[in-house]
């Protein structure tokens, strides 16, 4: 992704444009001459070292959602718990302006220290590591109103900054949509490749119809569709183990979205209860309630997704 400045027009179609300085929306805007000349078109000197952080990596996992609240975070959190207890993992909690990952880990209050090797991310367990804005912050309720370069800019840091050291997964938990955030990942780790993305959704409509979005913008940005995860499908009763449909599947759900749009389809989440307090505590529920429905479902994703990756 260009790196934007802030004071560029509405439809400014970046400095590494062949069109920047040349369109219509460049007329008025300060850099249009500086744009015009191709100064501003040459190669990111931050690429190199995010391709030397990034040589130290596996595999690399997207999780994205089209819409907020459908509990992308909570997936991304326990497939990172899942994944440690046998690999080392990295989990970047790239949502600038809304991180829960320090709260949902158990981290929240921890701070970043720095070292002649970069930054060192905070480490959960042994095997599980994570980097967040929200270490950063002098509030947990402090407002981040940034806008897309200075957004690029952390994420930049977060991966050629960050000493993650050897893993065997990072896990990039992504925000909702399709914006700077998000092309900012994949054109800073285009040249290192990432293995895939994983898709949440939950079973109504509406939040189906963001989710084909998200799978367009895969195709079209290059990235392997590693499937989709129904969440919250249903509600579990901890006591007696029934579920009931609580967002009723209008359309037929996320399986049969998968298979109008001939992508994977990985599971189903039920509803737990326990899910919501285990992220509140920064503990993991699958090691808390392995006997679970949605812990059973956690695990059996988890298998096809590592499967997908051998």
């Amino acid at each position: 992704m260009s790196d934007i400045p802030e004071n560029a027009p509405e439809h400014c179609p970046g400095p590494e444009s062949e069109q920047a300085g040349k369109e219509a929306g460049c007329e008025g805007c300060p850099n249009q001459q500086l744009c015009a000349s191709g100064t501003l078109n040459q190669p990111d000197p931050s690429l190199p070292q995010i391709q030397e952080r990034m040589q130290h990596v596996k595999h690399k996992i997207l999780v994205l959602s089209g819409k907020g609240g459908i509990g992308k975070s909570t997936v991304s959190t326990n497939l990172s718990f899942a994944l440690s207890t046998q690999s080392n993992v990295g989990l970047l909690d790239l949502d600038i302006t809304g991180p829960s990952l320090p709260t949902m880990l158990g981290v929240q209050g921890e701070q970043i220290h720095a070292s002649n090797s970069g930054w060192s991310p905070i480490y959960v367990t042994d095997n599980l590591s994570t980097m967040s804005i929200g270490f950063m912050l002098p509030s947990p309720d402090e407002a981040v109103i940034w806008k897309g370069p200075k957004k690029n800019g952390l994420i930049k840091q977060f991966l050629k900054d960050v000493d993650w050291g050897e893993l065997d997964f990072m896990v990039v938990d992504t925000p909702p949509g399709t914006s700077d955030e998000h092309m900012s990942i994949v054109t800073y780790l285009k040249d290192t490749g990432i293995d895939g993305a994983v898709l949440v959704t939950t079973p109504q409509e509406i939040a189906l119809q963001d989710v084909r979005k998200e799978i367009n913008f895969c195709k079209k940005v290059g990235i392997r569709i590693i499937g989709v995860v129904e969440n919250m499908s249903g509600f579990v009763c901890p006591n007696c183990t029934v579920e009931t449909p609580i967002f009723a599947p209008s359309t037929g759900g996320a399986r049969q979205m998968c298979q109008q749009m001939d992508v994977p389809f990985l599971g189903s989440i039920p509803i737990d209860p326990r899910i919501a307090k285990s992220c509140d505590f920064g503990e993991s529920f699958l090691d808390l309630y392995p006997q679970s429905p949605a812990s059973v479902a956690y695990v059996n994703i988890i298998d096809k997704i590592k499967q997908s990756l051998q």
